[in-house]
């Protein structure tokens, strides 16, 4: 990495802290649940992570256990609710677990198969395309409080992959991941993901 590489902004992605639904395995879309007491403490651990960065623009999703761990991180006074960072849209399937959803569909997949009266992967890409649109003519730091499939999304189309190869990435609660540049503004990277070491997990 250059020095001049070393200047150019990244974009810090943080997923929300525990929900009684991250600890029970219930798939959580739009359902507007708060934080667990350990969520709290999962928010407050990422600010302490966070606190002596310098970010020129925050947003957060406008689903409470986003915007409540942007609020208890430090950053609800500069934040933006940004709606595209809304999570996955699992309709139907909001509220239930894998082994429940196999009972009634077998070897259903989220990133191929989406959700009924929900959203598809490519629904969700073109939310984050729009988002990664944005980040791209943003000079200076940038910060996201959003939810772990979209987050997923978001950073497989920063680096100009399919969308279903979200799958693949796994991103725990109050976790800090961040995307960035090489060789100036052409390549697009992955500089840290699923980074949990301000939690203890």
């Amino acid at each position: 990495m250059s020095q001049n590489d070393q200047t150019l902004p990244l974009v810090y992605l943080a997923r929300h802290g525990e929900t009684a639904w991250t600890v029970s395995g219930q798939h959580t879309g739009v359902t507007d649940l708060p934080l667990t007491e350990r969520g709290e403490r999962n928010a407050r651990r990422l600010g302490d992570r966070l606190k002596d960065l310098t970010f020129s623009h925050v947003f957060t999703s406008p689903l409470k256990r986003a915007s409540r761990t942007c609020e208890l991180a430090g950053f609800a006074s500069v934040a933006v609710v940004d709606e595209d960072l809304v999570e996955w849209n699992y309709g139907l399937y909001d509220g239930k677990t894998t082994e429940q959803i196999h009972q009634q569909r077998p070897g259903w997949e989220l990133f191929r198969d989406g959700c009924p009266d929900g959203e598809s992967v490519d629904d969700v890409a073109v939310r984050a395309k729009r988002v990664i649109e944005r980040l791209r003519a943003i000079d200076g730091n940038v910060l996201l409080f959003s939810s772990s499939h979209f987050l997923r999304v978001l950073a497989v189309g920063w680096l100009e992959l399919q969308p279903t190869a979200g799958q693949r990435l796994l991103l725990g609660t109050a976790a800090l991941s961040i995307l960035g540049y090489d060789h100036g503004r052409r390549d697009p990277v992955m500089r840290l993901w699923n980074d949990c070491g301000h939690d203890g997990q």
